[in-house]
């Protein structure tokens, strides 16, 4: 197996060479996807429960860290809605300085995940658990947008779900028909301005329109300007995150979901782009990139980032082809947050609200999550829990207790389909009649017993194995234990081994192993099992067990049974 490199696409592309027509297409790209990104960087900040330039700081330095280092050619970083729920409740409970904290421990374990080859890994996080806590986000983000969209007069959002909607229940005396109509009003500009044309993203003109209507009518609406002052046009100071030994021990955790949050959604960004350009993407170097990204981002006041799918797609589809547009999309967003960042002070409320009701809907994939309704019982049960934990408690206990029960039941599986039992004279699972294997057709010698072990002998199956292989009362004189369907053993299954082993021991049968394959075979020797079973009491077949068998109970030997071989009958040429 080739191992992949640990170079960015950016320095793969400069090697294979780069064209002007190629710079074009990526510069067309580019401008589009930082258009596409104004809005959501700003939106995404806001609801994240931090000022609305922090969202243009983060995609502006994340997103070029992100294309600079990526490991796919077409991935856009920046903030995305799927991080606004972690960074909302460390914000509430940490305060923004926490949150730097929790993002920069982020990236540091992101750049360790990446160099530990854990790219491939990350992937395989339980489906049902990605669709469950995906769909509890899009909830969550939902519920978040109801002060703006009704504009409700409430000093502060509560955090829980629950509170959330009794304290817009406690403030709906208060309701704004202007603000949702504002509101309203965007949200069916972006769903219908596509049919216009794609060029130009539906949000833009929702935010461009809908501000012209406040500023020119007055519209007594809630603006960016009336609740967070001006929106600041150039990057502060570099704030150094405080990282003494309490503080990261307190924000571990949330960091750990930052961590793996951004490793699936970027990872599953960059399949999706392969998907849509028919290249491959280094997993591991993506992981790299978006851990230097993250380290970076709260230097300059920024937040957590990823590979953003929907800005991605958007770069393939209007001609991005290599990091440089990822780059370029960087460089816009700067040039706008320098000369025309006082004008986003303007953009009501409402309306990054109703953009955001659209992000929710799109990434909720919800009949993805009905369709899981027609899954095995133990998927929905991950399914269902990752949900409610996501909605009604939090994310991180959420994904945590997402991958261990989908580990726990996966574990359980493969117990129940590891099977162990005494075959003597008995054809388990109906083996056919030519298999050579089959004991069907041999002959065991009395007083030797064959026992047989088929599937993973893990800790999961132990405890079977063992209440198995107590079931006979009368003591053999050997045990033939066949191994040739165990793949796979662990320390709890070789630790059942020598609880055999010296069982045997004390009651004087000689144990023989059959059929064992290499890791196994590898796993007995370096535990130093193999050296008490013996040398002479390991082979490849059961045929030279049993002759084993028979030789230390002074049998003479078999000749294994040949296969049967049809005898085909030709009329001869007369």
């Amino acid at each position: 197996m080739v191992q992949e490199r640990f170079e960015p696409k950016l320095i793969t592309v400069i090697k294979e060479g780069y064209s002007s027509s190629q710079f074009l297409s990526d510069l067309v790209a580019g401008i589009i996807v930082g258009i596409v990104a104004l809005p959501l960087a700003l939106a995404f900040a806001i609801a994240s429960g931090v000022k609305p330039e922090q969202g243009l700081y983060t995609a502006i330095i994340a997103g070029f860290l992100i294309s600079f280092f990526s490991g796919s050619r077409v991935q856009i970083g920046g903030p995305t809605g799927a991080f606004i729920v972690i960074v909302y409740n460390i914000v509430q409970n940490y305060g923004y300085s926490g949150l730097a904290t929790a993002t920069v421990i982020a990236g540091v374990l992101l750049v360790i995940m990446g160099f530990l080859r854990l790219g491939t890994i990350i992937k395989y996080i339980p489906y049902p658990v990605t669709v469950g806590f995906t769909f509890g986000i899009a909830i969550i983000i939902f519920a978040g947008q109801m002060r703006d969209l009704l504009g409700l007069d409430m000093e502060t959002v509560p955090a829980e779900f629950v509170e959330k909607w009794v304290a817009y229940a406690d403030h709906f005396h208060s309701f704004n028909f202007y603000a949702f109509g504002i509101g309203l009003l965007s949200v069916l500009i972006v769903i219908f301005w596509p049919r216009v044309t794609h060029r130009v993203p539906g949000s833009l003109i929702a935010i461009l329109l809908t501000t012209a209507i406040v500023q020119i009518f007055d519209v007594p609406v809630e603006t960016i300007q009336s609740r967070f002052g001006s929106v600041s046009g150039h990057f502060g100071a570099i704030q150094i995150p405080k990282l003494d030994l309490q503080h990261v021990r307190n924000l571990f955790s949330p960091a750990v979901s930052i961590a793996l949050l951004a490793g699936i959604e970027s990872l599953l960004s960059a399949v999706v782009a392969d998907g849509m350009t028919g290249r491959k993407h280094r997993s591991n170097m993506e992981l790299v990139a978006q851990g230097i990204a993250n380290i970076f981002s709260p230097l300059f006041g920024g937040i957590p980032a990823t590979g953003a799918i929907a800005r991605t797609a958007t770069n393939i589809k209007n001609g991005g082809k290599t990091p440089i547009a990822g780059i370029v999309h960087a460089v816009v967003l700067l040039l706008i947050m320098l000369f025309l960042g006082k004008w986003a002070a303007l953009i009501p409320m409402a309306t990054l609200a109703g953009i955001l009701i659209i992000v929710a809907y799109n990434m909720s994939e919800w009949h993805l999550f009905i369709k899981l309704f027609k899954s095995p019982k133990s998927d929905v049960l991950v399914l269902l829990i990752t949900f409610f934990l996501t909605v009604f408690v939090d994310l991180i206990v959420a994904i945590q207790a997402g991958v261990v029960l989908a580990a726990l039941l996966f574990m359980r599986r493969m117990t129940m389909v590891t099977q162990a039992g005494y075959i003597n004279g008995i054809v388990q699972d109906e083996e056919e009649q030519d298999d050579l294997n089959s004991l069907s057709r041999r002959i065991i010698p009395d007083n030797v017993e064959v026992f047989e072990v088929n599937g993973p002998f893990f800790f999961g199956a132990a405890d079977k194995f063992k209440s198995a292989l107590y079931q006979v009362q009368k003591k053999p004189d050997v045990l033939i234990l066949r191994m040739r369907k165990v793949l796979s053993v662990d320390a709890t299954g070789l630790r059942a081994l020598e609880e055999v082993v010296n069982k045997t021991r004390q009651e004087g049968t000689v144990l023989i192993l059959s059929g064992v394959h290499a890791q196994p075979l590898v796993a007995m020797e370096r535990s130093g099992l193999l050296e008490k079973i013996g040398s002479d009491n390991l082979f490849g077949n059961i045929d030279d067990a049993l002759n084993r068998a028979r030789d230390l109970m002074g049998l003479p030997v078999v000749e294994p049974p040949q296969p049967f071989i049809p005898v085909v009958k030709r009329e001869m040429d007369k």
